[in-house]
């Protein structure tokens, strides 16, 4: 079904939180023409061609950032990758369908397919939320990112992400610029799925990190940086990077240096809570890495343990999924896992909107307020009381189009064949 224009339209929730406020207000209508936000008040005129939009027991917000995603599967060992670009494309509207109407993708093994995705959408070719795309991890050999050689053999791929040195690393950057590249992302250290390495290690050094960054900042593009564990973190910090990605193995004293730098935390703990909660159960690795397993099980107590250190740091944290490491579907759990480990549910709402929004360096997104982009969605529910309620997301507009109402949820209009390998959990039972 293809997003609807809706040139002039006025939405009429029961309360309205804006991205920033310590609650939620009632009584305020939001005017949206076109792809804007153009009055927020009571009692909003209505127009001729008006269409007014009753949102009656329902909470309105900014549309939810995702700001560490991975549309593109990197199975390239099981599925070509035109088969990947064709399962991504429902993934997009599973995105917005759940209230995200911007994600930041951070890279897959062919990172010309992420490109076209965003291309895609942004000419109006396929529904999908905004994208900011990194279109490769870039890895050093033997580093997180060291698993696609013998893919890109295979399938004649190009898929040019490892690099050793401050050399090859600027011009891997300058090649990502070339390309399109919104963001640059790099493994500063290991990762539990990594052939070659183990979450503890160090990617590159602070010479290669610093090259790496300063290159990219010539080019005006920010850096993303994976690492789990202190050292490698700390390095990436140094280096000037934008945003930390994960830092789930890293100590308060870590924390402290990104409170200090300014620096963001993309936490992603769903994503490894996703599996640590799932250690027993052996059905659920039947069609798993038994090495992810065990690396998992082998850090299951400092991962259990620091989980509550982001929210005591007041390091300032924006909310990504990493989904892609389970079913796109369930991001939303990225809310209620944040405030599972010490966050209020105002701050982790915050991460998602206004917050993320500083991250992407994006002012027009992340806030009701005329001005401002008409991204916008509707919980049933507060989820400033009650979190959950981001599970519960009955209205989507982005970019000023209707993407889903309540009218059309109960009379079944968007029930829409999910495919399996996005997980997708059908909207009637998200809880």
């Amino acid at each position: 079904m293809p997003i609807r224009d809706s040139s002039d339209v006025l939405l009429c929730p029961d309360q309205l939180w804006d991205g920033e406020s310590d609650r939620a207000q009632t009584g305020l209508q939001v005017r949206t023409q076109g792809d804007e936000i153009v009055e927020v008040g009571a009692d909003l005129r209505i127009g001729s061609a008006t269409r007014v939009v009753p949102l009656p027991g329902l909470t309105l917000l900014p549309g939810f950032i995702d700001c560490h995603v991975h549309l593109i599967d990197d199975d390239l060992d099981t599925e070509p990758a035109g088969y990947q670009l064709l399962n991504a494309v429902p993934l997009l509207r599973t995105f917005l369908d759940h209230g995200f109407t911007t994600v930041r993708d951070l890279g897959s093994a062919d990172g010309a397919l992420n490109l076209a995705l965003q291309k895609g959408v942004e000419e109006g070719l396929i529904p999908g939320p905004r994208m900011f795309v990194a279109p490769n991890l870039l890895s050093a050999r033997g580093g997180h990112g060291d698993k696609t050689p013998a893919l890109a053999q295979r399938y004649g791929l190009e898929v040019g992400t490892l690099a050793d040195g401050a050399d090859n690393l600027r011009r891997r950057v300058r090649e990502q610029a070339r390309s399109g590249a919104d963001w640059i992302k790099f493994a500063a250290g290991g990762g539990f799925s990594s052939p070659a390495d183990t979450p503890l290690h160090v990617g590159y050094t602070q010479q290669e990190m610093n090259a790496l960054v300063a290159t990219a900042a010539d080019r005006g593009l920010p850096c993303a940086a994976h690492a789990f564990a202190d050292e490698a973190v700390q390095r990436a910090v140094r280096a000037g990077v934008r945003s930390i990605e994960h830092a789930c193995l890293a100590g308060a004293e870590t924390l402290a240096l990104l409170v200090e730098a300014d620096t963001y935390l993309v936490p992603t703990q769903y994503a490894q809570f996703y599996y640590l909660d799932r250690l027993d159960d052996d059905a659920f690795w039947q069609d798993k890495s038994p090495d992810l397993r065990d690396a998992y099980r082998r850090h299951a107590p400092d991962l259990r343990a620091r989980a509550t250190l982001p929210a005591a740091s007041g390091v300032t944290i924006a909310f990504g999924t990493d989904v892609g490491m389970f079913p796109h579907a369930q991001g939303w759990r990225e809310f209620t896992t944040l405030v599972a480990h010490g966050l209020t549910p105002l701050r982790a709402l915050q991460a998602a909107t206004s917050t993320a929004a500083g991250l992407l360096q994006q002012s027009r997104l992340g806030h009701i307020a005329p001005g401002k982009a008409a991204d916008l969605v509707a919980t049933a529910g507060n989820p400033l009381t009650d979190i959950e309620a981001t599970g519960r997301v009955q209205f989507v507009m982005t970019r000023g189009h209707l993407h889903r109402t309540p009218a059309e949820l109960s009379s079944g209009r968007l029930s829409i064949p999910t495919p399996s390998r996005t997980g997708g959990t059908p909207l009637a039972d998200v809880p």
